[in-house]
C-alpha cells in the first residue's frame, strides 16, 4: 500500500511538495489516490490526503463514510487532515515519513487517537519512510 503512495507522490505537479495519498477498501483494492495539489490548484485545502478521501467517498458507495478503509500516505497527516481521517471514519492510517514540526498522528499532535473523539483509526507510521524521506528532501533541495 505505501509503495502505491509513493508512486502517487512522484506525480505531484512540480510546484508542489511530493506527498502521494492511496485509499484501500476493506478488501485492499484501491479506491483513489492523489498528490498534493495546493499549488497546481490554488486551494490550501488540496493536501494528498482530503483529495484522496473525496475521491474515495465518490467511489466507495457509503456517501462519506470510508469505515473499514485504509489510507496510505507519504508524510505524517497535519491537523486538517487527521481531523477528515477521523470524521471519514477511516479505519487505518499508514505513513512514511514523520513531520515533527506539523505532525497531527504522533508527532506534534495526535489528533486521530484524542479519546475525546468518536472515531480512532489504528495508526502505524514509518513505513518504507527512507523511500518517502528521500522524496521531500529532493523537492526541498531543489527549492533552495
Amino acid at each position: 500500500m505505501m509503495r502505491a503512495a509513493v508512486a502517487a507522490a512522484a506525480d505531484a505537479d512540480p510546484r508542489d511538495v511530493p506527498v502521494g495519498a492511496v485509499v484501500f477498501d476493506a478488501r485492499g483494492r484501491e479506491l483513489a489516490r492523489a498528490t498534493n495539489a495546493r499549488e497546481a490548484l490554488g486551494d490550501p485545502t488540496a493536501h494528498a490526503e482530503v483529495l484522496a478521501l473525496r475521491r474515495a467517498a465518490a467511489v466507495h458507495g457509503d456517501g462519506w463514510r470510508l469505515e473499514g478503509a485504509t489510507l496510505a500516505v507519504t508524510l505524517e497527516p497535519c491537523t486538517m487532515c487527521a481531523g477528515a481521517l477521523v470524521l471519514a471514519r477511516v479505519g487505518k492510517v499508514i505513513f512514511g515519513a514523520w513531520e515533527p514540526k506539523t505532525g497531527a498522528v504522533g508527532s506534534l499532535w495526535d489528533v486521530v487517537r484524542d479519546r475525546r473523539l468518536n472515531h480512532r483509526p489504528e495508526v502505524r507510521g514509518g513505513i518504507l519512510e527512507q523511500d518517502c524521506v528521500a522524496l521531500l528532501g529532493a523537492f526541498f533541495k531543489n527549492q533552495r
